[in-house]
Formats: C-alpha cells, structure tokens, sequence
C-alpha cells in the first residue's frame, strides 16, 4: 500500500509540473541572422512549392554552418505595417558572419540556386548581427 500512495504521489507531482507553462524565452542562438523571402513565379502551383520546399530543406539540412532554422510562410496577420506578399521566407542564424560566409559558398547552397532559381521572381535578403552582450 506504501509503493502505491508513493507512486501516486510521484505520478501528481509530475503531471502538475508538465501542465505548468513557461514565461521563459529563448535567445536566439549565434550573432549572424540571415532572412531571405522568396517569391515564386506561380505560388499556386503545388509541383513548384513541393519542388522548392524540397530543395531548401535538403539543402539547409546538410549546412554545417547554421545554427537554427525556419522556413516559413506568411501568417494569417493583417497590420499596415506587414508584408505578407511573399511566398516563403527563411530564417537562419549563425554563429558569425564568418560561418555565414562559409554557408554563402556551400556546394549544397549553390546547388539550391541553380535547383530552385527558376522557380523564383523576387528574392530580398535581409542580414543582421546581433548587438546584445
């Protein structure tokens, strides 16, 4: 009978910790972010998002150089403020500009442009470093 009340009480303890939520936020991890939004020729076309999804995940997949990362689409958000005429975008982060530059001259990611290229019409860039201690 001891083992059990001492197992239901274990079994309590956990389940109470695991409905907590946390308040905590996470840093982003390296001092180099690259974000890149990508606008297709045909962003209906299912063949073309499944091609270019398909490559940029293989190729982000296989860097040794990033540190995180989101491949994204727009969010259902409606400000004056946002643009959400893209099809894709992409968030990576790195430890330093030197490791982006690597990641710049990667066989896969030169691979990718020349995979997926014609399936884009616009593409912006935006780099940031991060100026927190």
């Amino acid at each position: 009978m001891k083992k059990i009340i001492t197992l239901l009480f274990i079994t309590y303890i956990i389940s109470s910790c695991s409905n907590q939520t946390t308040t905590t936020s996470m840093p982003i991890q390296g001092d180099f972010a690259h974000t890149v939004y990508f606008w297709l020729h045909r962003p209906d076309n299912p063949d073309d998002r499944k091609a270019f999804e398909a490559s940029l995940t293989s190729f982000i997949n296989q860097s040794p150089y990033i540190t995180t990362k989101h491949i994204g689409v727009p969010a259902a958000t409606n400000r004056d403020v946002i643009d959400n005429s893209y099809t894709y975008s992409l968030l990576l982060t790195f430890k330093d500009k030197a490791a982006q530059d690597q990641y710049q001259d990667e066989p896969a990611h030169k691979q990718f442009i020349a995979e997926s290229s014609h399936l884009w019409s616009k593409v912006l860039v935006y780099d940031s470093e991060d100026i927190l201690e």
